[in-house]
């Protein structure tokens, strides 16, 4: 048994104290449920066997098990169970991941799966004093992004800021500033030109009240030169650093949605499959090399899928990145021009929980545009892991495919 994409749908994603700053997190989870719930209309939501969901925070007002949380602010009947997973930046598409399992396994048939993340409203959290009423000052610790309250016990090498592990990335595979800022200008002239094409028109669904209808980070008049002027974040350029604000993901806010169902789902569902779940991977590394953790993720779930590099016809690696894009691309030895074609997170933005329901489902939508049979999305996950997940576009099959 096989499981299969059926419908998706994202918000569109704010920058960081954006136009989304306002809305809390399980709030843009249950708008990513509802408009996705939208595109099968002829499904019963009692028909769901579980919600599983993707976030990385889970400090503030996404606690206490934000997948069932949204699901009962979308108006789920209160009968569909949910849970809530954290791979970190990797949350949404393991929740694919698992759904799929789920579906193959036969445990379930209709899996309704996604992600979400406000990095805006991420709090500070005060670790609680190991004796009462200290005397000093004590530090409030912001959760929105990196490492935090760190065990003392972890290696110094593990625990270094993700800019600087990227630029340890980058010494490694001696990937040069230059080709970091022209895959980022790629990243925000793709985005744009599928933005002005319609693209993204009926995978990205405006949150109620709130006036963004376009993802908030993409800046249309990017170009290498724009981003040579910006200056290194992690290392001075006399100590050779070479990321910028410019050609590493931005801080962001933002849902996706992805609905799962088994190939006799279909008549539950109302709707036909978009693509088929073919090939799985997930791998580990040292936690400072999860730049590179996605290139044995997608040669893993390719095995898996039992087809080779050859075969494949589109890419979506999401962008944390320039440099550690690049890295696994070069590793890939695939055409970059097969990747991101719609642009990246360096354009679009990088909301932890929602990326990978992200990447899959603009994934699914690019087969069926260029009438490719077989794709790879994939995502780096900090603490140096990766995930991949190949897909199979049902429009099409071998004796029609481009690949």
């Amino acid at each position: 048994m096989s499981a299969f994409i059926y419908a998706a749908t994202r918000t569109p994603f704010g920058r960081f104290n954006g136009a989304l700053a306002g809305v809390r997190p399980d709030d843009l989870a249950a708008a990513a449920i509802t408009s996705t719930l939208a595109k099968v209309p002829g499904l019963d939501h009692a028909a769901i066997d579980d919600v599983v969901w993707g976030n990385a925070n889970g400090a503030g007002e996404e606690n206490r098990n934000v997948g069932r949380m949204a699901a009962l602010l979308a108006g789920l009947p209160v009968s569909v169970p949910g849970t809530t997973v954290n791979r970190l930046c990797g949350s949404s598409l393991d929740a694919a991941m698992m759904a799929g399992r789920m579906i193959e396994s036969g445990d379930a048939e209709v899996v309704l799966t996604g992600g979400v993340e406000s990095m805006t409203r991420a709090p500070w959290v005060l670790p609680k004093s190991a004796k009462p009423f200290p005397a000093g000052d004590v530090t409030a610790v912001s959760t929105t992004l990196g490492w935090r309250l760190v065990n003392p016990r972890m290696p110094k090498e593990w625990t270094v800021s993700l800019g600087e592990a990227n630029e340890q990335l980058r010494e490694r595979f001696g990937i040069s500033r230059e080709r970091q800022d022209e895959f980022a200008a790629r990243s925000h002239r793709l985005a744009h030109t599928a933005w002005e094409s319609g693209f993204y028109d009926d995978l990205v669904v405006p949150v109620e009240g709130v006036d963004l209808t376009r993802d908030e980070s993409i800046r249309a008049g990017s170009t290498p030169e724009v981003l040579a002027g910006l200056k290194p974040v992690f290392r001075t350029p006399e100590q050779g650093g070479t990321i910028t604000a410019g050609n590493a993901s931005p801080l962001n806010d933002g849902a996706s949605a992805v609905l799962l169902g088994s190939e006799r789902a279909a008549a539950t569902i109302g709707a036909a499959p978009i693509a088929r779940i073919a090939g799985r991977g997930v791998m580990a590394l040292e936690p400072q090399a999860f730049g590179y953790a996605p290139v044995e993720a997608a040669d893993r779930a390719l095995v898996r899928a039992g087809i080779g590099w050859d075969q494949v016809g589109a890419v979506e690696v999401n962008e944390a990145f320039a440099v550690q894009s690049l890295a696994c691309v070069d590793a890939w030895k695939v055409d970059p021009g097969i990747v991101n074609q719609r642009g990246g997170a360096i354009a679009i933005g990088h909301p932890l929980g929602a990326s990978g329901g992200r990447v899959l489902a603009t994934l699914a939508k690019v087969l069926r545009e260029t009438r490719q049979r077989y794709g790879v999305a994939a995502i780096c996950i900090g603490v140096g892991q990766g995930l991949a997940v190949v897909l199979e576009n049902c429009d099409v099959d071998g004796t029609e495919a481009g690949k």
